[in-house]
Parts: structure tokens; sequence; C-alpha cells
């Protein structure tokens, strides 16, 4: 029994250390590369919703999001339409693009940045917000990074 037991010690101790000293070979390996984060907002319509949510989306959020990819804080954004979408799923998508996950202080410099900007307080665009929950409702928000094939 004692020489069973030393043998899973030992082999379990071999397979630290070799994992330990193989560890900055393992990240050069890797076969997959991490580049761009994407928000994903998934948002559902509500009935009879549709016209003032796209006219919300193409006035309003269009222009915030060009004033984020102007600063360079976005790379990308766009619209995805869920074509059959099932009970309790999203109806489209909004989508951010972006680098980097700014720090603390970067967020609130850009949050002061923008609310300047935009010439309105947060309580307003919170209101705002809150109005559009009129005709919109946000099922789900995910932050994804892609991933690419290591050359």
């Amino acid at each position: 029994m004692k020489k069973v037991v030393s043998r899973v010690v030992s082999a379990v101790a071999f397979g630290l250390l070799s994992a330990m000293t193989a560890g900055s070979t393992f990240a050069d390996d890797w076969p997959l590369v991490g580049g761009d984060y994407w928000q994903v907002t998934g948002i559902h319509i509500k009935d009879g919703g549709n016209w003032q949510y796209a006219k919300w989306l193409a006035s309003e959020w269009k222009k915030n999001e060009e004033f984020t990819k102007s600063k360079g804080w976005t790379k990308d954004y766009m619209i995805l339409s869920n074509v059959h979408p099932r009970e309790g799923e999203a109806n489209i998508y909004l989508i951010r693009v972006f680098e980097s996950i700014p720090s603390g202080p970067e967020r609130e410099k850009r949050a002061k940045e923008y609310e300047a900007w935009a010439a309105k307080s947060n309580e307003a665009m919170e209101a705002e917000s809150g109005n559009r929950a009129e005709f919109r409702t946000a099922v789900n928000d995910l932050l994804l990074q892609r991933l690419t094939f290591r050359k």
C-alpha cells in the first residue's frame, strides 16, 4: 500500500513540476490569440415598439456610437436582427467592438468627456433610458472576446 501511495504522490508531483516548467512554453504554443472585445446587448422590442425604437437607434444611438468611435474608445458598432427569435430571446442585438477594457480612472475620464459632449447630466440620461422601457427591454448583456488563430 505504501508503494502505491508513494507512486501516486510521485506521479502527481512530476505532473505539477512539468506543468509549471512548461507554463511559458504553453502560452507560446497555444493556438488561439485573444483579440477585440465585443459587448453584445440583447434587446426585446415590445409589440408596437419597432418604429419608435428603430428611430431612436438611427438617431441617438448612432450619434452616441459615432462619438465613441471618433474618440477611439470603440472600433466598430452594429445591429443584428434575430430573424427567428424563440420565446424569451432578443429581437435585436446591439454590438460594440473595442480593443481593451478601460481602467476605472479611464472610465471616469471618458464618462466626464461623454457627459460634456452630450450636454446632458447622468440624471437626464438615466431618465431617457427609462423612457425607452415603454417599447423595449434589455434581455441580456454579454462581453465576448474574439479569438483568432496563432500564425
